[in-house]
């Protein structure tokens, strides 16, 4: 596939990367005719790339069945509206099944979790994604990196040997260490995604980031798509006039190391009636206490 150029993979990837939830049915099932409204909400508003099976969509909560039917829907709801993103990942062998799944369905690409593993070794790592990348060459892969003790040549040498892999996911909240890494590794080699969403867009972009993820975009995405603008053409004060909208809703999801990371997306999305709030373990849904904030700043973002 070395004349494959996956120049619309790369675009899709130079804007919002939306994570989409994952809603439950009242007897814990994936709800499928929720999961697919709420996708069509983000097709409807302008959004352009949806991955299933991200942090935000509750991937390691998901059982196997479960993961290719999120895939499956997201599919078929883009059809040709958006590009969609699959995140595969656990074992090397599941992760590879994942892709292979992805492929015949129909998406274009795939993003590799960071490998759960108390002992990951910077040449295991390129293995990892090696053997991934190499079992669908004709899909865009994308590396989602959450560590910061992978050095940038040894994500330039998994490209030289897989030249699908065309993007990355960058998740260290350090912007000094991703402007230092994009450059090891090739700053115009790949796409550059701000991981950290929102919060960290307008740092990252400074330093050579061209999309950033969202779980935000679930509840406004009006807001993320403003940002993206604001991004793309230079104005900074406007990026960070988004910034300053979502600050308290992205605090909240980041608090105690993340802990109600998607607890907070989906009580803001109960709170106007579009889901349920239900998470599955070892998340949890907020506490009463909590929800009423939560709920005022989705109601301010809808006026």
């Amino acid at each position: 596939m070395s004349g494959v150029t996956f120049e619309s993979q790369r675009a899709a990837l130079a804007d919002v990367v939306a994570i989409p939830v994952t809603p439950f049915a009242a007897d814990g099932s994936v709800d499928t005719g929720t999961h697919r409204a709420l996708l069509r909400r983000l097709l409807d508003a302008g959004i352009r790339t949806l991955t299933p099976g991200g942090n935000t969509g509750e991937f390691y909560a998901l059982a196997p069945e479960e993961r290719r039917l999120v895939t499956e829907s997201t599919v078929e709801e883009a059809g040709d509206r958006a590009a969609v993103l699959v995140g595969v990942g656990h074992d090397l062998p599941t992760a590879v099944a994942s892709a292979s799944h992805a492929r015949d369905v129909g998406a274009p690409m795939v993003m590799v979790h960071q490998p759960v593993h108390p002992y990951v070794s910077a040449a295991g790592w390129v293995d990892y994604h090696r053997a991934i990348a190499d079992s669908v060459p004709e899909l865009g892969v994308v590396p989602y990196i959450r560590g910061d003790r992978l050095p940038g040549a040894r994500l330039a040498e998994l490209a030289d040997h897989c030249p699908n892999v065309i993007g990355v996911k960058y998740a260290v909240p350090d912007a000094v260490r991703f402007a230092g890494f994009a450059r090891d590794a090739g700053l115009d080699r790949f796409v550059w995604v701000a991981g950290l969403a929102e919060p960290y867009a307008p740092s990252y972009f400074s330093a050579g980031a061209t999309g950033f993820t969202s779980g935000l975009v679930n509840v406004a995405p009006s807001l993320a798509l403003a940002m993206l603008a604001a991004l793309r053409c230079g104005d900074h004060p406007a990026a960070m006039k988004v910034w300053e909208q979502i600050r308290r809703f992205e605090e909240l999801r980041a608090a105690h190391g993340s802990a109600d990371n998607v607890s907070v997306v989906k009580e803001a999305l109960a709170a106007l009636g579009l889901c349920r709030r239900d998470v599955r373990p070892p998340s949890r849904p907020l506490p009463e206490e909590a929800r009423a904030e939560v709920a005022a700043i989705a109601a301010g973002w809808s006026r």
